[in-house]
């Protein structure tokens, strides 16, 4: 889909799926970052691969895919752009034939999306989770009968299955999402989807016609609410519907291997470069980990917002200790100043204007544990060094999901990858620290190990200790 532009270049899209907020906060705003500089040699398409969030999709319809982004600094500054990168929005259809249209088209080159860590279906061995995962089965049957998918896995394969029917070219598969080794995991995720379908012609295809480079995003985005377009139109006078905000703080670290070609990010802040690991590891234990563990404390504690933990010395403390004593150490060397880093995440979680929530972050804990906290666990214990320090994740978790268990947890808990049943029963078990310990969707390997369990056994001890001493009224 080639767009004419003023310059009379050839324009070229990306196509992304999953419009949700981060997206459009943080990968869509790059690129409007280019516009701003005369440089709109690429625009942005994009729809979701459900039929979510129907009312912002129709907003960002009328408005011709444009919208608000207010911005919140740590200091309280707020900020509003108007962000138009994203040029066409695709209305959800079962059968996806507006995304299936883009994808086929040669001026197509990029091929992103944000799903969240649960939407990839990954075990400990970063291996399709076939046994937890009945929706890739039903996808496999869908995408053999020619029905509506319903997975990222199925979704690709029906976009390259066209782009290579049309003889439409290389695309590059760039993934936007928390997940650590996201491209090369998420490629290998596709292609194990596409041999168990049975295309050995469309796995070749991808193998010798995609890229899929690591990549490492950063941003707090909350999920939007009503005073956001509110404060919008009293800042701007503009009524946006679609509006939303997020932190000022803003990271793109992508690996330079992209299959036709890519937008000039490097112009405007984006850090290409040879290798994430380094930034990844960081910001997956430093921050992905910590935010998990204030949203899980913060919740028994009886808050709301993530940054009211984050101001609890208490809290605030089982964070510092968790980077300081046993993520950071096993981080190093990095070429990162890990110390500040961890001061830094703390000092954008404690920001009051964001107020994030613990329900959002709280969300997806068993995918959560295996991507951003058991590796360091893992990691330790090989080492012969002692785990009290990370092991009070888990154990707060533990404590939250015993909350959700009773029915006694003040909003709802949404995990995309949880066997309620399995999650149930660990709560109900005589001992539910040796049920936890067990569970290998969690520990993989590592699961029913003794040292791990001995570590969630004096943990859980000190979270009772923690939610003990908790006031009837916690501090505000």
């Amino acid at each position: 889909m080639t767009i004419a532009n003023d310059t009379a270049e050839p324009t070229f899209t990306i196509l992304h799926l999953g419009l949700g907020a981060f997206h459009r906060a943080h990968q869509a705003l790059y690129l409007q970052a280019l516009h701003d500089r005369d440089d709109t040699r690429w625009v942005l398409a994009g729809g979701n691969l459900r039929p979510d969030m129907p009312e912002t999709i129709a907003a960002l319809q009328a408005q011709g895919g444009a919208y608000t982004l207010e911005t919140v600094s740590a200091q309280g500054e707020r900020r509003y752009t108007w962000v138009r990168s994203i040029r066409t929005v695709v209305p959800y259809t079962s059968d996806l034939a507006g995304l299936i249209a883009i994808a086929a088209d040669p001026a197509t080159r990029i091929l992103s999306f944000t799903v969240t860590e649960a939407g990839y279906y990954l075990d400990s061995r970063h291996d399709l989770d076939w046994a937890h995962a009945p929706e890739l089965d039903a996808d496999l049957a869908a995408a053999r009968e020619g029905r509506p998918v319903a997975t990222l896995y199925g979704a690709l394969t029906v976009l390259l299955r066209a782009r290579r029917a049309a003889g439409a070219g290389a695309i590059t598969l760039l993934n936007c999402d928390n997940l650590r080794h996201n491209g090369d995991r998420s490629r290998h995720g596709l292609l194990q989807f596409v041999r168990a379908l049975g295309d050995d012609a469309l796995a070749a295809w991808i193998e010798s016609h995609t890229t899929s480079p690591n990549a490492m995003v950063d941003r707090i985005t909350p999920r939007p609410t009503p005073e956001v377009p509110a404060r919008v139109r009293a800042a701007t006078g503009r009524e946006d519907p679609a509006a939303l905000m997020s932190e000022s703080f803003t990271q793109w670290v992508i690996e330079d291997r992209f299959a036709a070609g890519r937008p000039a990010w490097e112009q405007v802040g984006v850090e290409l470069v040879d290798s994430v690991l380094p930034y990844e590891e960081a910001k997956i234990r430093l921050l992905n980990a910590t935010h998990s563990c204030i949203a899980w404390a913060g919740t028994l504690s009886g808050y709301r917002f993530i940054h009211e933990g984050t101001q609890d010395p208490r809290i605030r403390q089982m964070a510092v200790d968790y980077a300081t004593d046993d993520a950071i150490p096993v981080l190093q060397p990095s070429p990162l100043d890990l110390a500040a880093y961890r001061d830094v995440v703390l000092e954008r979680f404690a920001n009051p204007a964001i107020a994030d929530t613990n329900q959002r972050v709280a969300m997806d804990g068993f995918s959560k544990i295996p991507g951003f906290i058991t590796p360091t666990i893992r990691e330790r214990l090989a080492r012969g060094e002692g785990i009290a320090s990370v092991a009070m994740l888990p154990a707060l978790f533990l404590a939250y999901l015993q909350r959700w268990h009773a029915g006694q947890l003040p909003h709802d808990y949404q995990d995309q990858v949880m066997d309620i049943d399995a999650a149930h029963a660990i709560c109900a078990a005589d001992d539910p620290v040796v049920a936890f310990a067990a569970d290998r969707l969690l520990w993989g390997e590592l699961a029913g190990d003794l040292r791990l369990e001995a570590a969630l056994r004096a943990a859980t001890d000190r979270v009772g200790h923690f939610i003990a001493r908790i006031p009837a009224t916690p501090p505000r």
